[in-house]
């Protein structure tokens, strides 16, 4: 695991505005970093019960990506599986966490260890999980099961 210290969010107004900037793809792309990755998600997955963010994540983040000027290929760009892994932290996050603030729950979320980086590496092997087939379709993990995410 490589040391890092994330950054943490000072209010819900400032989740709201990426989870929002997000789904209407206005978000600048300089801010599209791994913490508005999980703030968004945390945001969508508690917030926004229209949205079923295992099926529409894809959607949302490749149009994204689109708006911003990337691009989703084989190589870059949007990650199913990475994508879900991140989800089921997230709900297992909230499950655990029980009721708190917006702020408060992806705060938590970031400095706890299902909010870092390294996440998927502690289900997937490097080869796995960096694959074309994973990159464009959900794979399960060949270390350890998503249950004990």
């Amino acid at each position: 695991m490589t040391d890092y210290t994330p950054r943490l969010f000072p209010d819900d107004a400032s989740i709201i505005h990426v989870g929002e900037g997000l789904l209407a793809r206005t978000l600048p792309r300089e801010l599209w970093t791994h913490e508005a990755h999980l703030a968004a998600c945390l945001w969508i997955v508690r917030d926004r019960a229209e949205i079923d963010a295992e099926s529409d994540m894809r959607n949302i983040i490749s149009s994204y990506n689109v708006a911003v000027g990337g691009v989703n290929d084989e190589a870059q760009g949007y990650h199913e599986t990475i994508t879900q892994v991140y989800i089921a932290a997230v709900r297992a996050h909230l499950r655990e966490i029980g009721e708190s603030s917006l702020r408060d729950a992806v705060n938590a979320l970031l400095l706890s260890p299902r909010g870092r980086r390294e996440l998927p590496l502690a289900h997937y092997s490097r080869e796995r999980l960096f694959s074309v087939e994973a990159r464009l379709g959900f794979v399960e993990p060949d270390l350890r099961p998503l249950a004990e995410i």
